[in-house]
């Protein structure tokens, strides 16, 4: 097990050990269908659910974004609610892209608690002949105390003053149609922030659905224009940027998450917008 990720192999060697982490479902598609019944009808052994829209999200103004990130208050209930104690490891995952799973592995390390990314998701654990179980989990309320703030992030302002700059990168991790505005299914407006780099997450996975190698995706980033600088990751709603700010880790880039992404940035009409292939 890394500092960001485990295999399956790795992680049923905890559980059958009796050192098993908190392991979480964190299957989410926009538009859906809800995770929740996909889990309940498979999922690995003793994995909670956790809801991305209930759990990983507040519900505020149009203007804060689609999936703004929940009070620490209310975020600490859903985590003591999964039965996470303070030292304890958390093993996420689901059944697609990893975008939910890394959002959850975002905010808990921006809490403070040790989250890792289950490489290749339900996937991988059951092409390794491992079992899996159905209906729901339960588990004893746990007693975590977090302690948010631990992961850089970036406001609207801050977000444009990146892309702006000659400092640093700002990636956009959206679809390249929607980056180049030919198309844009939810949000208000097409395009992308003047200045953003297209950068579409789903090509940091490989064909076997895991993350691509450190150095692959090293020199995926550095052809991108990342470097020295600060980085930035902006998406539609500040979830599939999460597995982006996961890869730029597993290369050896810290970056910064905008949470409010392009459904912040559509919404307000003063916010300029930039179509086509070019920043």
């Amino acid at each position: 097990m890394t500092a960001l990720l485990t295999t399956s192999a790795e992680l049923d060697e905890l559980m059958r050990s009796g050192r098993a982490p908190v392991v979480l479902d964190v299957r989410w598609r926009l538009g859906g269908p809800h995770g929740g019944d996909a889990h309940r009808e498979a999922h690995i052994p003793g994995a909670l659910f956790a809801d991305l829209d209930a759990d990983l999200a507040a519900h505020g103004e149009p203007a804060e974004g689609r999936h703004p990130l929940p009070s620490a208050a209310a975020f600490e209930a859903s985590v003591r609610r999964w039965g996470i104690d303070d030292g304890d490891t958390v093993v996420v995952y689901d059944d697609a892209m990893g975008f939910g799973p890394a959002r959850a592995w975002w905010m808990l390390r921006d809490a403070g608690i040790d989250a890792r990314v289950l490489d290749g998701g339900l996937a991988a654990w059951r092409a390794a002949g491992l079992p899996v179980a159905s209906g729901d989990e339960t588990t004893e309320p746990g007693t975590a105390t977090l302690h948010p703030g631990q992961l850089p992030q970036l406001t609207i302002d801050e977000a444009a003053a990146l892309a702006a700059g000659a400092d640093g990168v700002l990636l956009d991790a959206r679809a390249g149609e929607r980056y180049r505005g030919e198309t844009e299914p939810i949000d208000p407006r097409a395009g992308h922030i003047p200045g953003a780099v297209s950068a579409p997450t789903t090509e940091n996975i490989g064909p076997d659905g895991r993350l691509r190698s450190s150095a692959d995706l090293r020199a995926r980033f550095t052809a991108l224009g990342v470097g020295d600088g600060a980085v930035g990751v902006y998406c539609g709603s500040g979830v599939s940027a999460a597995q982006e700010i996961l890869a730029l880790a597993v290369a050896g880039y810290d970056a910064a998450l905008y949470p409010g992404s392009w459904s912040q940035w559509s919404n307000p009409p003063g916010r300029p917008v930039a179509t086509g292939d070019r920043p």
